[in-house]
């Protein structure tokens, strides 16, 4: 017969297994996207959402990136770009306006260091979004995002 304690003890192990498996798990899940897959061009209304932006709507998905210095240390979102920035792209008038930017809600806040080089798991939303406490706009977010290191 197996000990009561020892059955314990290796379950209790395996759920903690389970703690550090499941972001893997979430983002080995994921659909991967690329910072070139965001958008098909520009219109006379602006930038046209990409067909796999339309259709990974909703979906978890996987981007590499780096993180743009905060807009401000109270954000509750970061912006994830293709290239690390050395100053917030949004905070210098003369700074040219990164045409390739995902905007990232975490799941869990976190202020991460501008440059960091991150993998980020989130829900993909698409659509013009006005955060509420910045008024900053986006077209296309992640939400309920996880950050890992690549």
């Amino acid at each position: 017969m197996t000990d009561p304690r020892r059955r314990a003890v290796l379950g209790a192990c395996l759920v903690g297994l389970g703690a550090w498996t499941a972001p893997l798990q979430a983002r080995d899940a994921a659909q991967p996207l690329r910072f070139d897959e965001l958008y098909a061009g520009m219109s006379p209304q602006g930038l046209v959402l990409s067909p796999k932006i339309l259709q990974l709507r909703g979906q978890t998905v996987v981007m590499r990136g780096y993180a743009a210095p905060p807009l401000r240390a109270d954000a509750k979102f970061l912006v994830l770009t293709r290239q690390p920035l050395a100053i917030c792209p949004f905070c210098a008038t003369d700074a040219d306006w990164p045409a390739d930017i995902m905007v990232v809600y975490c799941r869990e806040p976190s202020l991460v260091p501008g440059g960091q080089l991150l993998l980020v798991t989130g829900r993909l939303e698409a659509g013009s979004h006005s955060d509420p406490d910045t008024g900053f706009m986006s077209q296309i977010r992640l939400r309920d995002a996880e950050l890992s290191r690549p």
